[in-house]
């Protein structure tokens, strides 16, 4: 009978053994499992979270072409000032620089 224990106390370890290979089995798979779907619900709000980036990204766009539009009519105004003033300027002191080179331009010294 001593014999037929130990077998059976064998039996018993290895039936343990298959079990606890079968739940560490289940366990991995379970874990593999967890794994993809969280890898899936990443990458959804990765793809969500792109998306609303190029969204604000090409919202930003349109309205920096507009701002250009903008900014080319201020600049455009702003040369066109710079010009007047310029041709007032030469035309107030026009009479003087005539002045000053036809006094160096007839007046001879030695």
């Amino acid at each position: 009978m001593q014999v037929a224990a130990g077998s059976d106390g064998i039996q018993k370890l290895l039936a343990a053994e298959a079990e606890a290979q079968r739940i560490v089995g289940e366990a991995r798979k379970a874990k593999g499992d967890r794994l993809r779907q969280a890898k899936a619900e990443a990458e959804k709000e990765i793809a969500a979270y792109r998306a609303e980036r190029e969204g604000a990204y090409q919202k930003k766009i349109a309205e920096g072409s507009s701002g250009s539009q903008a900014t080319f009519q201020r600049l455009q105004s702003e040369t066109n000032l710079a010009i007047q003033k310029i041709q007032s300027d030469v035309k107030v002191k026009k009479g003087e620089v005539l002045d000053m080179l036809m006094n160096y331009v007839t007046v001879v010294r030695f």
